[in-house]
């Protein structure tokens, strides 16, 4: 039993528990509400119950008193006949009167009714006496009454003194019932009561359930459908039979749910769209991209900024601080403008976002241009994060010093000629008369030999800018042999001078190639007079031509190649990388030579224009032998379509031995 009396505390405890606390509220101020209406409607009907009750007793008491008055001297004569004829009478023509009974001084019953005397004597002998009550005197002269529950229902016994000429003769007991009015009242107040009391309950519990059914539950429905829209959760729907205001209400919530989720799912496809191009952009754009928050964790980053921090592909960087990763040179100088820029309260410099050059560590040893700057929200007030783009500068960095270099050395070698050039005109002028004809005659010699200087340095600048320039060169068949004939033929006088013997070996019937006739007589020229230049007398120069032969069997031939050596001093090892770089000349390192620097960057390019890379062997005192393959012409391929070169096994250094017994080819050169 009470282990069952404490499950159902418990149930009711957990039952209870789950309400709100407007739910206790309001049920502790309904039993408020119940117990103060059960209260005063209890006060109202009693009220009224002894108002009915006091008019009883006093007409009981009226009553006892008229009816004393009537028998008080028929007791007192003893006329007991006549008592008894009265008072039956009387008895029967009141209906409220329960019994009457008669009792001397010392309380013996002499007469009742309904009770005669001898069922008084014999039936009820042990109640023949009357027993007063203890508050009454004896020698009381006014009525007594009382009110007591008997078996046969509530009544009220009033005790009227029998007096006659003065003299107490007993006592008169009437037993009046209750005014029914009184009686239906006393059960009616406890019903009113008890029905006031269940009614509100009822009315509560009722509205309550009615409440929890038809609008709690739909509310409660509402709330969390709300909360499931709040977090996104846009299928969210409610399936309630509901009908009237809340109905509607539920009808227009799925109404908005779906369009939320149509709306959704058209941001979705938008914003997927819009950030895969925009991560395409980011990703394709040549400049570095890394994006962060502000806690310096990495939310993006392209390949280009991978490739330029050397950080590897499978380095997971997302979600990482980005000073964890960088280079020690570079963390040092972004820690601290990273952390202002941050705090969104950057000092004046950094506002407009800044600006750092650092030279990465080896081994990339790049010089990289950073840009910082920060990443607000929409209304352009609160940091959501720092965009840092990262411009690789290297190559940039090596043009401004080549561009610097490049016009140091064209305003040294300006210089140079025109300096000479004006000192002999300046002597001539102010001494000419002073000096003897072949003075004045060596001075103009070398004058013109300065201005010829002067002219060929002007022209090899103008060909180098016009060829590093964008312009397209119309491209044909050319038959090689005739630039290299108009080649030799030019610089045969010079040869024979010096004392050197020009040799082409050029293979018979050698296809066309595709190239410009002009550009190519330009790279003949300045490599046979580069050779000339560079071998002593009794050396030879050699051009060659040959069809290169493919890699594999049954191959078709693609490419001719063409080699220009000489006997000359030869180049250094260290020298051969920046033979082709504008200015560099080997006179700069044996001062013994002139010449502008600029003829094998003029080849490069132009070769280059050929799609095609020129390349060299040479050995200090032995000689130097510049080889580069050319396509052969296609009837069907287009002249400015770009020209494949021959694959990495297919080219092979040049076959020409640099020997000097070698050198000498089975085809002399023709007369000019």
């Amino acid at each position: 039993m009470l282990n069952l009396l404490n499950q159902i505390r418990d149930i009711i405890a957990r039952w209870w528990s789950e309400f709100t606390l407007q739910t206790r509220l309001m049920a502790a101020a309904t039993l408020v509400v119940s117990l103060l209406m059960s209260g005063l409607t209890f006060w109202a009907v009693n009220t009224i119950q002894q108002d009915a009750r006091l008019n009883d007793t006093r007409f009981g008491r009226d009553l006892g008193l008229l009816l004393a008055a009537n028998v008080a001297p028929l007791v007192g004569e003893n006329n007991r006949t006549e008592l008894a004829r009265f008072s039956h009478s009387f008895y029967s023509s009141t209906s409220s009167v329960r019994y009457m009974l008669y009792a001397d001084n010392d309380g013996e019953i002499f007469f009742g009714i309904p009770f005669s005397e001898s069922e008084v004597q014999n039936s009820l002998t042990i109640r023949r006496r009357m027993q007063l009550p203890e508050n009454y005197a004896e020698n009381q002269e006014e009525p007594m009454v009382r009110q007591h529950i008997t078996p046969d229902g509530e009544v009220t016994d009033v005790f009227i003194p029998l007096i006659y000429n003065g003299e107490h003769l007993g006592v008169l007991a009437l037993g009046i019932n209750p005014n029914p009015t009184v009686v239906t009242s006393s059960h009616l107040t406890r019903d009113v009561t008890i029905a006031v009391f269940i009614s509100i309950w009822v009315m509560v519990i009722l509205g309550a359930v009615f409440n929890a059914l038809i609008i709690t539950k739909p509310i409660k429905e509402l709330l969390q459908g709300v909360k499931n829209i709040a977090a996104g959760n846009f299928k969210q729907r409610i399936d309630l039979p509901v009908r009237g205001e809340l109905g509607e209400l539920i009808l227009n919530f799925n109404e908005m749910a779906e369009r939320l989720e149509r709306y959704e799912e058209q941001n979705i496809e938008e914003l997927t769209a819009e950030k895969a191009k925009l991560e395409t952009l980011v990703s394709t754009i040549a400049d570095g991209a890394v994006l962060l928050d502000t806690h310096m964790r990495v939310i993006l980053v392209n390949p280009t900024a991978q490739r330029i921090f050397a950080w590897d592909e499978n380095e997971h960087l997302l979600g990482e601080n980005v000073l964890h990763h960088l280079p020690d040179s570079v963390k040092v100088e972004l820690t601290r403008p990273l952390y202002q820029l941050a705090s969104g309260d950057p000092p004046a410099e950094l506002r407009e976002g800044a600006e750092f050059r650092l030279t990465l560590p080896d081994p990339s040893n790049r010089t990289v241009r950073l840009l910082l700057n920060t990443v607000l929200d929409q209304h352009r007030e609160n940091v959501r994060g720092i965009a840092i783009t990262v411009q690789d500068i290297t190559r940039e960095v090596e043009l401004n010093e080549a561009k610097s270099q490049f016009i140091s050395n064209v305003s040294h070698e300006l210089r140079t000629p025109l300096f000479n050039i004006k000192s002999f005109i300046e002597t001539l002028h102010e001494y000419g008369d002073s000096l003897s004809e072949l003075e004045r005659r060596e001075f103009l010699e070398t004058a013109n030999r300065e201005t010829d200087r002067l002219t060929r340095l002007v022209n090899d600048v103008l060909d180098l800018s016009r060829l590093e320039s964008n312009k397209r060169y119309h491209f044909e068949a050319v038959e090689i042999v005739q630039p290299i004939e108009q080649t030799l033929r030019t610089h045969q006088l010079n040869a024979r001078d010096k004392g050197i013997e020009l040799i082409q070996d050029i293979e018979p019937d050698l296809p066309p190639v595709l190239g410009n006739y002009d550009l190519l007589l330009q790279v003949f020229s300045n490599l046979v007079g580069n050779g000339l230049k560079f071998t002593p007398a009794g050396g030879r120069v050699a051009i060659r031509a040959y069809l290169l032969d493919p890699a594999g069997y049954h191959q078709p031939v693609t490419h001719v190649r063409i080699e220009v050596a000489d006997t000359g001093i030869g180049i250094d090892p260290e020298d051969q990388q920046a033979i082709f770089d504008r200015f560099f000349r080997v006179e700069n390192r044996v001062h013994t030579l002139e010449g502008t620097g600029l003829g094998l960057s003029i080849v490069r390019n132009i070769i280059e224009k050929h799609h095609s890379e020129v390349h060299l062997v040479s050995e200090v005192g032995v000689g130097t032998t510049f080889w580069f393959d050319l396509a052969i012409y296609q009837e069907n391929a287009p002249v400015l379509a770009e020209i494949p070169l021959p694959a990495d096994d297919a080219v092979a250094p040049p076959a020409t031995d640099l020997a000097p017994d070698h050198l000498v080819l089975s085809q002399g050169l023709p007369d000019s």
